[in-house]
């Protein structure tokens, strides 16, 4: 298999068909972002014949272990979805001659990625199977964007997943807990509950931020520009989000940025994690949590 670099997927994702069509990440701007560091270059696009060549040889393994069926694919990179609606068509149908079974096809994707679509684009795609992508929104507070590079406004958000909305192409959302700073938590998890209440998002999994020395935050910290959150203000920061959010969503702090992990059904669960977050903000120590993200040496 062609795979680049670490091979990076949503937990959800672990039972897809993983496929590499893009290394690295075409904007590779946020100053917290260190995931792609080890690859040498910043982006780009896999061969239509790698391609191939990669569904040739699981469909060999396939035959030989004759094991389940292929029903989903998760395709490999930064933001695969930005390459054009042509080349993932016909990635989408490279992937249906090799597994007739397979249903629907998932990668990450930038919010500036679906505004590159036309709505007609977005549509065929939709009837091509992509679905369920997974998109790193990090915060619906616009300074914290406009600072750490993400390139795209709160509004954007809001814009560009009701397209999707409309096309029928569902969608996830990953949320940075930690991303405003010190002091400003609170108040960005309030404005990104109300970002995820206009919209559908299937699933929202938060992450908590955890910096680097290679990263160009860590920088920014050092020359005095920004401030970290402690740990407690953390979990502050994800019980408001969870407070605030009214939407029926499947909620889960589960990544190895999280030193606890949480999941659950919204709003069915909500009074239930909100108990588990007041517990862990009253009774757990500032220390130990800080220990850990201090140990913490990949994500």
């Amino acid at each position: 298999m062609h795979y680049t670099g670490t091979v990076w997927r949503p937990p959800y994702e672990a039972s897809s068909l993983l496929l590499e069509v893009t290394a690295g990440c075409t904007h590779h701007k946020c100053k917290f972002c260190t995931l792609y560091d080890d690859i040498p270059f910043q982006f780009k696009m896999s061969p239509m014949e790698d391609i191939e060549a990669d569904l040739q040889e699981v469909k060999g393994q396939f035959r030989l272990w004759n094991d389940n069926k292929v029903t989903r694919t998760f395709l490999v990179g930064a933001n695969p979805f930005v390459l054009k609606a042509t080349r993932l068509l016909q990635i989408a149908s490279l992937i249906q001659k090799y597994f007739p079974t397979n249903k629907n096809i998932g990668c990450f994707s930038r919010i500036t990625d679906i505004a590159l679509k036309t709505d007609e684009e977005l549509l065929k795609l939709s009837k091509a199977g992509y679905d369920g992508l997974t998109i790193g929104i990090e915060t619906g507070d616009d300074d914290a964007l406009k600072f750490m590079n993400k390139g795209y406004e709160a509004k954007d958000i809001i814009t560009q997943c009701k397209r999707l909305d409309n096309v029928g192409i569902t969608y996830n959302f990953f949320y940075l807990t930690g991303i405003s700073g010190i002091g400003k938590g609170e108040q960005g998890a309030k404005d990104t509950a109300d970002i995820c209440n206009q919209l559908h998002p299937q699933i929202i999994g938060a992450n908590m931020l955890t910096i680097y020395p290679n990263s160009e935050l860590y920088q920014e910290i050092q020359k005095g520009n920004w401030q970290e959150e402690t740990e407690i203000e953390k979990y502050k920061e994800l019980r408001t989000l969870v407070r605030y959010l009214d939407i029926p969503v499947w909620f889960a702090a589960g990544g190895a940025s999280n030193a606890i992990p949480i999941q659950a059904t919204l709003p069915r669960d909500k009074e239930k994690i909100l108990s588990v977050l007041d517990k862990i903000i009253q009774s757990v120590d500032e220390k130990q949590l800080r220990e850990y993200r201090k140990n913490l040496r990949h994500l």
